[in-house]
Order: C-alpha cells, then sequence, then structure tokens
C-alpha cells in the first residue's frame, strides 16, 4: 500500500475527515475501506470511554451500550459512502441492504463491551468484508490491523509494518465466556488444566477477539475458543482473515478447517504450536 496515501492515517482523524477523503478517490480499495471503517468506530469507541453509558439488554446476561450502536453508526457511515450498493450486518442493527447483495461487510463496533462499561480498555472495532480484507482496530494504542486479503500489516504512527507472529511469548489467550457448545468433548477450562498446557504455556483471558489480532502480531502464541463456524461472526471473521494472511495457522478447535466442518478456533504462531496445543485438546498431550 502507498504509506503516502492512506485513508485516515493520522491518530485521532474525525469520522467527516475520512469521508471527505473516501469521497474525493473512489479508487480507494475494500482494505482502505475498512481501515477507514474502523478508524472511525475507534474514535467514537475512546470519545465515550469513561463516560456514562446507556445498557441495551440484549438477555442472558448479555447488553449493549449507546457508545456501541454510536460506533456501529460511524463505521456504516464511511461503508456507505464508499459502496453504496453492499450490504451491512452490524452486531447492533442487524442486517441492512439488499438481501441478495453479492458483498457484505460484517461489523462489531466494539468488541469487549463488558470490559469497556467497567472502565478497562481491552476492546477491539472489527470489520470485515466477507471473502475479502478486513480490520481490527485497538481505539486506545491508536493501531490498526488489517489485511487487503492476502498480506497483513499494522498501521501505526510510522507508517505500515507487515505482521509477523511468533509463539515466543508462549501466552496463549483463551475464550472462557459461555456458552460451551462442545462440552463434554472440550471445555477451555480443561485445556488451562492440562499438564502439558501448564509445562509449556501461560494462559490470558481478555474477553475480546483483540487477542486474535495479537496472534499475528506474535504478542500470544495462540488463541482458542468454542463455538461453531465462526468464519461468517461479526466477532470472529476480521481477526480470522488478519490471522490467515499473517500466516498463522487457523483452525477449528477440533483440527478441521474454520467454517462448517469445524468448531470454534484454534489459531496459533506456528505449526508446533498448533500441533501441541491440539494435541491436548484431543487428550494426548
Amino acid at each position: 500500500m502507498n504509506g503516502g496515501d492512506r485513508i485516515g492515517s493520522r491518530r485521532g482523524a474525525q469520522p467527516d475527515t475520512v469521508h471527505a477523503v473516501i469521497n474525493s478517490n473512489a479508487s480507494h480499495d475494500d482494505a482502505e475501506i475498512a481501515v477507514a471503517a474502523v478508524r472511525a468506530g475507534a474514535e467514537v469507541v475512546r470519545a465515550r470511554y469513561g463516560q456514562r453509558l446507556t445498557r441495551i439488554d440484549k438477555g442472558a446476561g448479555d447488553f449493549a451500550t449507546d457508545a456501541d450502536v454510536a460506533a456501529e453508526e460511524a463505521i456504516l457511515d464511511v461503508i456507505r459512502a464508499a459502496r453504496p450498493g453492499d450490504a451491512v450486518h452490524g452486531e447492533e442493527g442487524g442486517r441492512r441492504g439488499a438481501d441478495d447483495a453479492a458483498r457484505q461487510w460484517l461489523v462489531d463496533p466494539l468488541c469487549g463491551t463488558l470490559n469497556y462499561a467497567v472502565g478497562h480498555m481491552l476492546v477491539a472495532v472489527n470489520v470485515a468484508l466477507r471473502g475479502g480484507p478486513a480490520a481490527v482496530a485497538d481505539p486506545f494504542t491508536g493501531e490498526v490491523f488489517f489485511t487487503d486479503g492476502e498480506n497483513a500489516w499494522v498501521r501505526g504512527d510510522e507508517g505500515d509494518t507487515p505482521l509477523a507472529p511468533t509463539a515466543a511469548t508462549k501466552l496463549v489467550d483463551v475464550n472462557l465466556d459461555a456458552p460451551f457448545p462442545s462440552a463434554p468433548g472440550f471445555r477451555a477450562v480443561d485445556l488451562l488444566a492440562h499438564p502439558g498446557f501448564v509445562a509449556r504455556f501461560r494462559p490470558r483471558v481478555v474477553s475480546t477477539t483483540l487477542a486474535l489480532a495479537w496472534v499475528a502480531t506474535g504478542s500470544r502464541a495462540a488463541y482458542v475458543t468454542d463455538g461453531g463456524d465462526l468464519t461468517g461472526s461479526v466477532h470472529f471473521a476480521a481477526g480470522i482473515a488478519l490471522c490467515r494472511d499473517a500466516g498463522c495457522v487457523v483452525t477449528g478447535v477440533d483440527g478441521a478447517p474454520v467454517g462448517q466442518a469445524g468448531r470454534g478456533l484454534l489459531v496459533a504462531a506456528d505449526a508446533e504450536t498448533h500441533g501441541l496445543l491440539l494435541s491436548m485438546i484431543r487428550g494426548r498431550g
């Protein structure tokens, strides 16, 4: 990507500025739109941090806040301005656009809502074009992790740096949030108690898919979560795309390819780490 021609590359750029840049040059590709969109959402998340939030009950103990809703609207504004014919599926607003639209954007405006609501900064903003480019923003560091569908980078104040996964930290993030659809065959808590895990790795639990971006950058060795097919999930699609294009090993917790055949996610920085964790999950390690 041309480092001198980035949408919203200045930290703290206002969404209106982002819109103007997009509208002035329709040739910007989908990766740049994804970057612009997550930056717009991240700006809202930063601005609302620490303020009084209105909670919106979703049932079963889950909730959104008015910050989630406002961030999603900021993201939708960017996508609509650049790709008005595309459909969007947002966590808060559901599906918008034509049912038969060939292109669909998946939007998670604030992943880690509970963290955010209690004053913790461990959150992410996720935007993915299904089957294509994607971006993940850390609203509080200003970093944007993104892929053009082939290669992955982190964008910061100094420009774009290719992502280089490594298992050197030996830190593994494990999602312990309910539900647990694979029990009793797989329980994340059982993995944490496995003697092989204790000997080789150190667990972390952040409850946000920002942890997937951390695997792609090398600050985490792996990420494990239960679930079904997560490729179309607004929560996970951007992180899956990012990790794949950074060169991580990405499968379900059963070792099957992610998608309809796989269950959940086992994402590792390298094949050795992936193999060790998979053997523990299968009860052989």
